[in-house]
């Protein structure tokens, strides 16, 4: 059965969607340069930028300052500045890099929480251990983040985790329409049953302590394929090394072979007559300086 509504309110709800639809087709594109100061603070702090070509560092800076534009990034109870939004937008590019016009169809704004929090997004009390999260219901369209673990996640290089890169992973994941591990949006069909039979196989390996795989990962199938994925991005010739039928998985997944990339970062003190650290030869007040 139908419910009955008046001509009144049928008009009113048609035009609260065709609004909010055509909210969604609004797309900003950058119109301005890349800012230097920007540029420094990617090169002091993401690996995956550092190791990239000229060309590419350039896609890269595009797509960062899409991000920005494009979804809000929020701090909640804490202050964040341009360098909270660019290790976000960061982590929302790393994964999806080889993919172009790419469009997190699923993500309206970001919320930075200041440290862990609970089921109940509160960052007092008890039972404070998630440090990120995709919003499900009410929550639809945001995703939440500690401050700290996003910091954590671009500070240490050897710990195989990113928080961010692995709430990202989700939504990638849920953009196929559950949330189970299986990334159907970037995964053709012939590769499923192979990839669910090497979950499987990980999974037992987790279980019985024979894996250097976070034991997180062992939670269930979502979770596995988040932090294999963390994996391969923050350690891939690691993970090659110790794992290679997964990475060789993940690399066709996320079309990128990332055990070729130099990961690295800036840790000297970058002075005005510095060789500017992003390889254009000159010197960096003449360069990202400016």
């Amino acid at each position: 059965m139908i419910p009955f509504i008046s001509i009144t309110s049928f008009f009113i709800i048609s035009i609260y969607l065709f609004n909010k639809n055509r909210k969604k087709l609004i797309w900003k594109s950058p119109k301005t340069v890349f800012p230097n100061s920007w540029r420094v603070i990617l090169l002091k702090n993401v690996a995956f930028y550092n190791s990239l070509s000229a060309n590419d560092k350039e896609k890269f800076e595009y797509q960062i300052q899409e991000f920005i534009l494009n979804y809000k990034i929020i701090g909640v109870k804490t202050t964040i500045d341009i360098y909270d939004k660019l290790l976000v937008a960061s982590s929302a590019i790393i994964p999806i890099f080889g993919f172009e016009n790419w469009r997190y169809t699923n993500l309206n704004e970001v919320l930075i929480y200041p440290t862990t929090f609970n089921q109940g997004f509160e960052t007092e009390g008890g039972n404070r251990k998630i440090l990120g999260m995709v919003g499900n219901g009410y929550m639809e369209g945001k995703m939440i983040l500690s401050q700290q673990a996003l910091h954590h996640g671009f500070s240490n290089e050897s710990d195989k985790e990113n928080t961010a890169i692995h709430e990202f992973v989700h939504l990638i994941d849920k953009i196929g329409g559950t949330i189970d591990g299986i990334p159907s949006i970037l995964m053709e069909k012939q590769y499923t049953i192979p990839w669910i039979d090497l979950m499987n196989k990980k999974l037992d390996e987790i279980y019985q302590n024979d894996s250097d795989i976070n034991p997180y990962a062992g939670t269930n199938n979502a979770e596995f394929f988040s932090v294999a994925s963390e994996y391969f991005f923050e350690r891939p010739k690691l993970l090659k090394k110790k794992h290679p039928k997964l990475y060789e998985a993940l690399e066709k997944i996320f079309k990128q072979d990332m055990s070729s990339r130099k990961l690295s970062i800036t840790t000297k003190e970058i002075r005005r007559n510095s060789k500017c650290p992003c390889n254009s030869g000159k010197k960096y007040k003449r360069c990202c300086g400016i």
